[in-house]
């Protein structure tokens, strides 16, 4: 049996303990084997997998390969009940350190905000009317997603190309713990999933597009199914995992995919002229919206800490709820989804995958440029060497 086999037979075993584990399929159906066995099994399994890793020849795969294995290592005591310390775990699944806010300089973003935000009252008030008068109605989303799916897929085939026959399909959807999701489907394809829970506002829209289409999640899957998989036949690149340090990588391209096809000012310009026109709204409003939001992005490394306080420190819910309204300027509403996201299990070490991905992939794209970021389209690297750039 080879390592790609071996590979995906173990995936899929960890997956009979760990629902969501493999988050995409698109290999060999006898390989997809759900047979349930032990943890110790799998652990062990995972361990002469590991030692074997290291007899492979090519550099890329050998290292993708090790730190993909060595998550999953870490998975399997996991599911056996190991004791391991979240902040522990976060470093084991995803080869990432979890980051933890800055109180000073969260504060000191609050004050900006209280002087950015017209009005008077509470600043979450504020800012939650502001986005009222930017929200797309529920059944204008699929309508205003056309144009925009339209126009940062020519860009994106423009600037780093895309494999003949990739394709999606999109979706709205109810009573999700996130906004939107991406599930590759294999043969090039993949769905995308619109979360309706809470309104989506129209500037928030370009970004979560790119994030899961354009040149995000769904173009990495499909460029690299089609040069990995298809092209040097490593199969172990037809599975994606949700909790391993592919994710972080991913998250890391999907997190800067607007800003790899278009700049600050092209995005501001489209969504107060072009798009505000399409929505039926007061580009004004847009505009106003956009600066708000400009100055929230000092709200850093929010989300991660709550996930900090709940697993790492125990606190009770009601304390992180506290710390989310405050600090992320949530409405109640938006604070328990938050609070859902991180509660649940394939999530609760994920939630550090997009701050901390992010910034490698900012680290590695001011170093390398456009064709960095194309690299990390079509090539298996992973957080260590996003890290050592």
């Amino acid at each position: 049996m080879d390592i790609a086999e071996r590979y995906i037979r173990l995936a899929h075993a960890i997956g009979v303990h760990s629902g969501g584990f493999v988050d995409g399929y698109g290999g060999p159906q006898e390989w997809a084997d759900l047979t349930r066995r032990e943890p110790a099994e799998l652990q062990a399994e995972a361990g002469a997998l590991l030692e074997d890793v290291k007899g492979v020849t090519d550099d890329a795969r050998r290292e993708f390969l090790r730190v993909q294995v060595s998550a999953m290592q870490t998975m399997t005591g996991i599911i056996g009940g190991e004791a391991i310390p979240y902040e522990e775990e976060v470093c084991g699944l995803y080869d990432i350190d979890p980051v933890r806010a800055n109180l000073n300089e969260l504060d000191a973003a609050l004050d900006a905000l209280e002087t950015a935000v017209p009005g008077n009252g509470p600043l979450s008030e504020r800012i939650e009317k502001l986005r009222q008068k930017v929200v797309v109605p529920k059944d204008d989303l699929l309508r205003l997603a056309g144009p925009i799916l339209a126009e940062l897929r020519q860009r994106t085939q423009e600037r780093f190309g895309l494999p003949e026959g990739e394709d999606f399909s999109i979706s709205l959807v109810s009573d999700r713990p996130w906004g939107g999701y991406n599930w590759p489907l294999g043969n090039l394809k993949s769905r995308i999933d619109i979360n309706t829970d809470l309104p989506v506002p129209l500037t928030g829209l370009p970004d979560l597009l790119a994030h899961e289409g354009y040149p995000g999640h769904h173009t990495e899957h499909s460029t690299k199914e089609a040069l990995l998989v298809r092209g040097n036949g490593w199969l172990e690149h037809s599975v994606q995992l949700m909790n391993a340090p592919e994710c972080a990588v991913s998250e890391g391209i999907a997190t800067n995919a607007l800003d790899a096809v278009m700049d600050e000012d092209e995005v501001h310009n489209w969504l107060c002229g072009e798009l505000a026109t399409l929505a039926g709204l007061d580009g004004k409003d847009v505009r106003v919206f956009l600066d708000v939001t400009g100055v929230q992005k000092g709200l850093k490394n929010v989300s991660g800490t709550a996930a900090l306080m709940l697993h790492g420190e125990k606190r009770p819910e009601d304390e992180v709820l506290e710390f989310l309204g405050r600090y992320a300027l949530a409405t109640p509403e938006r604070a328990r989804q938050t609070l859902r996201f991180i509660g649940q299990p394939q999530f609760r070490a994920y939630i550090f995958t997009y701050a901390v991905g992010s910034d490698l992939v900012q680290g590695w794209t001011r170093k390398h440029g456009p064709e960095g970021f194309g690299r990390l389209l079509r090539e298996p690297l992973t957080p260590g060497q996003l890290a050592a750039g």
